[in-house]
């Protein structure tokens, strides 16, 4: 199938054309027809299936024919972040060069006033996040009747930001006769309840199973430690394949901290999080686009919805604590083709979070590595601890502690054996560990060896 077997305009057919493109993805040849039918859509649709050009095609034809009026656009797109907002406008851009359509992005983090001018002067397209609408809507600088289009872009990311809401509020605002476009990558059920209130008879599509990865995307786990990751990070940046990397971390703290730290290293690293200004984060991301910079450490702000070409490794520096963003990471690498790796980092601490994310994804993701393996060899090759020992037990009991016999100078010298306490087996440990036996609450009671020395004169008085 072509574009041209889709129903879309020759103007339109060749700004595609120019673009590279030649024939669409499964997203996009299931969803434009119903679209410029006028149909409802729900679409679900996993990042990275060029999703957004199967509701900004059909909209460019579909809004060629009409005249825009001040305050008033003719049809809203929602985004849960700027930075997808900002990435719609420019495919609108890039799609529409043939048309003479106007388009008006609100965003927080960008000049209030140019974003009303804008408006003043009337739009055909409006790309907005819920927030900074619903605040020029309460200025009564913008009016929804006049919209007979509107697009709910990542609904389920919106419902993770707690915009839903809002949305409501802004569809109730919206005339109620009107197409509704609504795209997801899974259907929780309080979408599926705003489906259900606010679309009429949508066509339902969904081209990949929930929670999916792409083929095209080598995976795997790599086993370290706290205090080994950043050595084990600067380990995989030198692998001569990476030529552009997206590294994930959980906390902003942690973006900023580790961004500098490659830096000093002498790496050409950037950071992109959510306490950065607007015009800020759009700088770095075009720095990375161009190739000033080829490691771009992120917050899961730039997680979903950026499409970034040649991105050929992904590193998750802290394994997602939601298992659907870590489809959502590792799908800005291997997009429209290309081939892709993806590598995260795991320590003890993340077993629980990996569980999950390979319950999601049906999939079993390779280990590789194995933490601290000079540690785990030892403690694999120590011997059984002899019957003449000490338990801890009776160490532990007051009365005893100051007595002589049990003074032993060899032993409060010397640090404190490792075996002395139980060892919890790695998660990702390649070698069997021996685990100790847990202490019981009456230690005494459990004691089966010897008796000591000062037990036995005791238990003569």
């Amino acid at each position: 199938m072509s574009f041209a077997d889709l129903g879309l305009s020759d103007e339109l057919l060749r700004a595609i054309t120019d673009a590279g493109y030649s024939e669409p993805t499964a997203v996009q040849a299931a969803a434009i027809t119903p679209v410029l039918m006028n149909r409802d859509l729900i679409a679900i649709a996993q990042t990275g299936t060029g999703k957004t050009a199967s509701f900004v095609l059909p909209m460019i034809d579909i809004l060629a024919h009409g005249r825009s009026r001040a305050r008033m656009p003719r049809s809203l797109i929602l985004e849960p972040t700027r930075e997808l907002a900002a990435q719609v406008a420019e495919n609108f851009e890039k799609y529409g060069k043939y048309h003479k359509l106007t388009m008006a992005l609100l965003i927080g983090g960008v000049n209030m006033g140019e974003q009303v001018a804008a408006l003043e002067k009337g739009v055909d397209v409006l790309i907005a996040t819920p927030g900074r609408l619903m605040d020029l809507f309460g200025r009564g600088k913008i009016l929804l009747t006049g919209c007979s289009l509107l697009v709910i872009d990542e609904a389920d990311r919106m419902l993770d930001m707690g915009f839903m809401p809002d949305i409501e509020e802004i569809c109730t605002k919206l005339p109620a006769t009107r197409q509704t476009l609504l795209f997801s990558a899974t259907m929780p059920p309080p979408i599926k309840k705003l489906a259900d209130r606010f679309l009429t008879n949508p066509k339902q599509i969904e081209v990949e199973r929930t929670g999916s990865t792409s083929l095209l995307i080598e995976q795997a786990l790599v086993a370290t430690t706290s205090r080994g990751k950043r050595a084990t990070l600067r380990d995989l940046l030198k692998a001569d394949d990476v030529r552009t990397a997206i590294i994930f971390a959980n906390r902003k703290t942690t973006v900023r901290e580790l961004a500098q730290s490659l830096q000093k290293d002498g790496l050409r690293a950037s950071e992109i999080h959510g306490d950065m200004d607007q015009s800020s984060r759009i700088r770095e991301l075009e720095r990375f686009k161009s190739g000033d910079i080829n490691i771009l450490v992120a917050s899961d702000v730039a997680a979903r919805g950026l499409d970034i070409k040649g991105v050929s490794h992904v590193i998750n520096y802290d394994a997602p604590w939601h298992p659907d963003d870590y489809v959502h990471r590792i799908g800005r690498t291997g997009r429209a083709g290309a081939t892709g790796k993806a590598f995260t980092l795991v320590t003890d601490d993340d077993a629980e979070n990996i569980a999950n994310i390979e319950k999601l994804t049906k999939q079993t993701i390779p280990r590789v590595g194995a933490p601290k393996a000079d540690l785990v060899a030892d403690i694999a090759a120590a011997p059984e601890p002899k019957p003449a020992d000490e338990p801890r037990g009776a160490r532990r009991r007051g009365p005893e502690r100051a007595r002589p016999e049990r003074a032993k100078p060899e032993r409060a010298a010397a640090p404190r054996d490792r075996r002395d306490a139980p060892v919890a087996r790695p998660a990702f440990a390649s070698a069997p560990v021996e685990v100790a036996e847990p202490i019981a609450a009456d230690a005494d009671a459990s004691w089966n060896g010897p008796v000591p020395a000062f037990l036995a004169a005791r238990i003569a008085e």
